[in-house]
């Protein structure tokens, strides 16, 4: 008797892990998909500025990341969606000549952008702090609708956080990316999920 009430508990068990994993599973789908399909959208629309999130520089050069997005950031200024740009990044480190929006800056003066047309900050070292920073830049500015520039798997994280810190945020991720492989492709979508479930618990982060 005990024995046969054993075996049905353990067979109780087994069949709940195997359906919380199934909904763990579904539910990390649903997630992955939806960080996909907001990437996917372009949301372009005439705006008061152009945020062109930071990414990695390499002394004066831009990251191959980074070096994307600043030419889609461009490229929406050439065409008319907003008469001025904001580049955001920080210092990558103490030695570090030019903060990321510096370098951004000089690559678009190299191609012949007003500088007057472009606004930088230098002080953020996240996401969070690129759009906090780009507010402040947008209120001393008297900017009121941006369009945000990033990557296409970044951009459900830099669009929810911009909405969260009140931004009025359009976005349009870059047409191609660097992130081609499905190696890093893969990594970069499970780092995004990591943090689309961090935040739910960790405000400010």
């Amino acid at each position: 008797m005990g024995e046969g009430m054993s075996s049905k508990g353990r067979t109780g068990l087994v069949g709940w892990l195997w359906r919380f994993g199934v909904l763990l599973a579904l539910w990390l789908l649903g997630v992955a998909a939806w960080i996909i399909w907001v990437g996917d959208r372009d949301q372009a629309a005439p705006a008061d500025a152009i945020i062109v999130l930071g990414a990695a520089a390499y002394d004066a050069k831009p990251s191959p990341v980074f070096e994307e997005r600043i030419r889609h950031g461009l490229d929406l200024y050439r065409q008319g969606y907003a008469p001025k740009l904001i580049f955001t990044g920080g210092f990558g480190g103490s030695r570090a000549r030019f903060s990321e929006s510096q370098v951004a800056r000089r690559y678009a003066l190299k191609q012949k952008i007003p500088a007057e047309d472009i606004l930088i900050e230098t002080r953020s070292r996240t996401t969070r702090q690129n759009l906090v920073e780009a507010r402040r830049v947008m209120a001393q500015n008297d900017m009121h609708r941006v369009i945000v520039v990033s990557d296409p798997l970044h951009m459900a994280r830099a669009l929810r956080l911009s909405h969260e810190l009140g931004i009025d945020a359009l976005a349009s991720s870059t047409p191609s990316t660097r992130f081609r492989s499905f190696h890093t492709s893969w990594r970069f979508l499970a780092q995004e999920i990591y943090f689309f479930h961090r935040d739910l618990f960790v405000k400010g982060a």
